[in-house]
């Protein structure tokens, strides 16, 4: 059985998990655009935004679950679901910030724990390792900021429903941005250990 999910995790490549995962890719111009039409000049396109956003989380769950259930991991399925994963949050990110609906500390705090996973990726791979495949914690902070933006965007309105979306919003935001980093130094401490096992070995 072992041998047999190595092979589909090798061969595959158009499998309905990746198709999900390329959607997803697409959508994210999509959504920065509907985001973006108010500074513009555009009109106000928050609903549709929020509905790329639903589906997109919708479709991060399916495609795992899917994978999974279905034997079609695959190693294109790997790269992409993290990089639609890390598109989204940039993207969100941006236009969160452009609408002054998220503050720049947070877009800097966030931005910072990509930019040290860059630099991880790019020293894995000068030893000659492909990037470490996402942890559970990883996923459980995405699924948190990926609740976190659609509430937070909500929240840029008046009344009871964008006072409610403010409160949850920021909660997952936290959530959010602790387990990120958290998974982030995680990560680099597997690094190290890989690394370091490479060096006692040779």
């Amino acid at each position: 059985m072992e041998v047999q999910e190595t092979r589909v995790q090798t061969d595959r490549v158009l499998t309905i998990p990746n198709i999900l995962s390329m959607a997803r890719l697409v959508g994210v111009p999509v959504f920065l655009w509907l985001i973006l039409r108010p500074e513009f000049g555009g009109p106000k396109s928050d609903g549709w935004a929020l509905l790329v956003l639903m589906l997109s989380g919708v479709s991060d769950y399916l495609d795992g679950k899917l994978a999974r259930r279905w034997n079609q991991i695959s190693s294109l399925g790997r790269l992409l679901d993290p990089a639609a994963d890390r598109l989204y949050i940039l993207s969100t990110l941006v236009g969160l910030t452009w609408r002054e609906i998220l503050p720049l500390w947070l877009t800097a705090v966030l931005l910072a724990r990509e930019l040290v996973l860059l630099v991880v990726v790019a020293v894995l791979r000068r030893h000659g390792y492909p990037p470490l495949q996402v942890n559970f914690l990883g996923k459980a902070a995405t699924f948190n900021l990926m609740y976190a933006f659609p509430l937070l965007l909500l929240s840029d309105g008046s009344g009871w429903l964008a006072s409610l979306a403010a409160i949850f919003g920021w909660a997952f935001a936290g959530w959010g941005t602790t387990l990120y980093w958290w998974a982030g130094v995680l990560y680099v401490v597997q690094v190290r250990r890989l690394l370091r096992a490479d060096t006692m070995a040779d």
